[in-house]
């Protein structure tokens, strides 16, 4: 046999190799799962919106405002949480009508998020911003410090159901599932937005489990 006879000869061989690779039968088939967990973290937002005739006197006005708002939550909040800047903007306002382009003054606004880790002290935090100062206090969530653990549980969760979705629809064909070839997976953590009630000395918050979810989608051999 010459060079190039067997050459050919091996390139056939390849072809024919990755010819029955690629027509080899398999099951493809989805599982989902979501598991509920307690949270142990809670974030809100706090804004400190003050006015001034000039930009100057509304950022200063703000700054005192601010800190002492701040301040407050910090008393409350001790070592169970932080507070972090989130935004800042300082803008004109304009006299009265759509078309005016007359400055009248200047707005400032300081945004902040509060996160704590005891929930007992969320209506507190919301009155004492209240009561310090705080224009809006809102976009209350309720989650997890570390979703990792509850992810991998829903991930593992949704690996049996898909397997077992594998399995069924390969016994419904005559034959039985082999090795795993692919598997793909998309996860979620879905904080819960928590309703604030009103009318109390303090202000309730109604909490509730946090959900965790997770798709997979696999690929096996079918035998």
């Amino acid at each position: 046999m010459t060079s190039t006879t067997r050459l050919a000869f091996a390139v056939w061989l390849g072809s024919t190799a990755l010819l029955a690779q690629t027509t080899a039968a398999s099951v493809q088939a989805t599982g989902t799962a979501s598991i509920y967990v307690q949270p142990d973290q809670a974030q809100l937002t706090v804004s400190v919106t003050t006015q001034g005739t000039t930009a100057q006197e509304a950022g200063q006005q703000n700054a005192n405002l601010t800190v002492a708002v701040s301040q407050a939550i910090t008393s409350v909040l001790g070592a169970s949480g932080s507070i972090q800047t989130v935004s800042y903007s300082v803008y004109p306002r304009y006299g009265a009508g759509t078309q005016s382009s007359t400055i009248v003054g200047y707005s400032a606004t300081n945004s902040f998020q509060v996160t704590m880790t005891d929930l007992s002290l969320i209506g507190r935090i919301i009155d004492t911003a209240n009561q310090a100062g705080a224009t809006t206090v809102g976009n209350l969530t309720l989650g997890l410090q570390n979703p990792t653990p509850s992810l991998q549980q829903a991930l593992a969760a949704a690996s049996k159901q898909a397997l077992a979705n594998a399995g069924a629809i390969a016994s419904g064909l005559g034959g039985k599932t082999g090795a795993v070839i692919s598997a793909q997976q998309s996860s979620a953590y879905t904080p819960v937005v928590a309703l604030v009630g009103t009318a109390a000395p303090t202000t309730p918050v109604q909490t509730g489990p946090v959900s965790v979810s997770a798709t997979v989608t696999v690929t096996v051999q079918l035998q």
